[in-house]
């Protein structure tokens, strides 16, 4: 592998061209994994050679249609593998796929179209009843193709494929040129349309996925984050695709059920999640490792903080540790976490090669080991900005540098201890609250699956913490709300208690699965 590293090196620098298509695609076709699977979903298999094929066709078809180069393409699809060929396929052209959320609104889903001016739409039919209502509204969209169905009027994708020719002239894109869009989750505001270049995919798989990971050719990756995540991208295509190995995809939306039946099905090896899947599945009984994989080596977090508690009661009944780390749309996938052999809960663990980290305060000064401050971040995979939010794109790309709006403290051996998003930081009795210890106090108590602690005035208008919570057993809350305000007391401090507690039958998500505290707060 080292060989094919210096020889891609010296090609970008030679010819000043680099698309990504090639290497994540043609390169393992290239070293012999051609008639290897590179996708399996619960009903088909994809293998290198044949991706590389549906790549071909794909560029053919989209061009054939009259799409340019550094046009847009709007991919709403379910993760099967169909998704991986139309994904590369339109970056193999020089053609831009903007990879929308499955699980939106009509409304957000016309502002996304109308905001990327995406020229087509390729939908999965589960999927074309939310969008067609739109299709009037959206003079840009000139071709709407649908994927798993009959078409029901529009093309069909399968058969606008199989008319394609299968040999194609990849475009000599450009190292910095946009190969992508990825949609922010949204979780403050509107949705934000991220722009990343080619070599981006690349240099996620170099550094986290070989330096963090070891990922190898013979790994199973499955990803209960969806592919138009950056986290789902990065876990399932990305990082298998950089060494030649296999990643499951699960077109459903991930349950503690359907996830544990793919993992008891494919065998992975490496079981990508999200904190709240973790903890779910931790409430269900028949979460065990009979009924997983037996071949499992690594569990990974990200998304939002991982609480010890979930990472330990994981790896005690799973036998697997938990990697937590934290990555972020603006910079592709994971950029800080801990390691197989060295992982400690309660931490986001520590800086790894490729990316630099830096905690400052208000006025933008690094701060000290043991003070908190907003995590800053250097490396090759973040965005190249924001489409069209030029004063969001200055706020949030310093040069070198990229905010991730999320406040850290960092001790003395490195370790990265995760406070909430500087959002949703606030002061009690003049002292910061962090909302995520205070969550992680809750969760530590048995009868909690979930917590979300918001800021909340109380009758003197006095700022003091208020906690959602999600029961193990919903009925029993009798005496059960306020010994929680004691275990939080006796756990971490008297000032940091919460002074309502409130349950609920679920907590409000994205689609991704972060916690959306401002629907609480209101």
């Amino acid at each position: 592998m080292k060989t094919e590293v210096v020889w891609e090196a010296a090609f970008v620098t030679r010819a000043n061209h680099y698309n990504a298509a090639e290497v994540m695609v043609d390169r393992n076709v290239s070293n012999g994994f051609g008639e290897k699977y590179a996708f399996v979903d619960p009903h088909r298999t994809l293998t290198y050679a044949q991706l590389q094929t549906a790549t071909n066709q794909i560029a053919n078809m989209l061009t054939g249609l009259g799409i340019h180069r550094e046009t847009r393409v709007a991919v709403l699809m379910l993760d099967t593998v169909d998704y991986p060929g139309v994904f590369w396929g339109a970056v193999r052209a020089g053609i831009v796929p903007v990879c929308l959320n499955t699980l939106l609104t009509g409304d957000q889903y016309l502002y996304m179209l109308e905001d990327s001016r995406a020229q087509a739409l390729i939908v999965s039919a589960p999927l074309l009843a939310v969008v067609e209502p739109l299709f009037g509204k959206l003079p840009f969209l000139e071709h709407i193709i649908v994927s798993g169905g009959d078409g029901t009027g529009y093309p069909d994708l399968s058969s606008l494929m199989a008319e394609a020719g299968d040999t194609f002239e990849t475009a000599r894109t450009h190292p910095d040129e946009t190969a992508f869009w990825l949609y922010s989750s949204g979780s403050t505001g509107a949705p934000k349309g991220v722009r990343h270049v080619h070599t981006s995919p690349a240099y996620v798989a170099d550094n986290y996925g070989r330096n963090v990971l070891g990922i190898r050719h013979d790994d199973v990756c499955f990803s209960a984050a969806k592919l138009f995540f950056a986290y789902g991208l990065g876990a399932s295509m990305a990082v298998p695709m950089s060494v030649g190995a296999t990643a499951v995809l699960l077109p459903d939306r991930p349950t503690p059920r359907s996830v544990l039946e793919m993992m008891h099905r494919f065998n992975p090896t490496l079981f990508f999640g999200v904190p709240t899947l973790y903890a779910a599945m931790l409430a269900d009984a028949a979460c065990t490792p009979e009924n997983g994989s037996n071949r499992l080596r690594l569990c990974i977090s990200a998304g939002e903080g991982l609480p010890e508690d979930v990472g330990r009661n994981w790896e005690r009944r799973m036998g697997v540790g938990v990697l937590d780390g934290i990555g972020s749309t603006e910079m592709l996938h994971v950029f800080l976490s801990n390691r197989p052999d060295d992982i400690r809960y309660g931490t986001s663990g520590r800086e790894f090669p490729g990316y630099k980290l830096r905690l400052v305060d208000e006025n933008g000064n690094d701060v000290k080991d043991g003070e908190m401050g907003e995590l800053l971040v250097s490396g090759g995979s973040a965005g190249d900005g924001y489409w069209n939010q030029r004063a969001k794109s200055r706020a949030t790309f310093l040069g070198e540098w990229t905010r991730t709006g999320d406040k850290y403290i960092r001790d003395e051996e490195g370790y990265y201890h995760y406070c909430g998003r500087t959002d949703d930081m606030f002061k009690v009795s003049g002292r910061w609250v962090s909302p995520f210890e205070v969550e992680q106090a809750i969760i530590s108590h048995p009868a909690v699956i979930e917590a979300a602690v918001v800021a909340h005035e109380d009758e003197e208008g006095l700022v003091k913490p208020k906690a959602f919570v999600v029961l193990n057993q919903p009925g029993e809350v009798n005496g059960l709300l306020e010994e929680l305000k004691i275990h939080v007391q006796t756990s971490i401090g008297v000032w940091k208690y919460p002074r309502w507690v409130v349950a609920v039958d679920e907590l409000p998500k994205t689609a991704t699965g972060k916690i959306q505290r401002f629907k609480l707060r209101n």
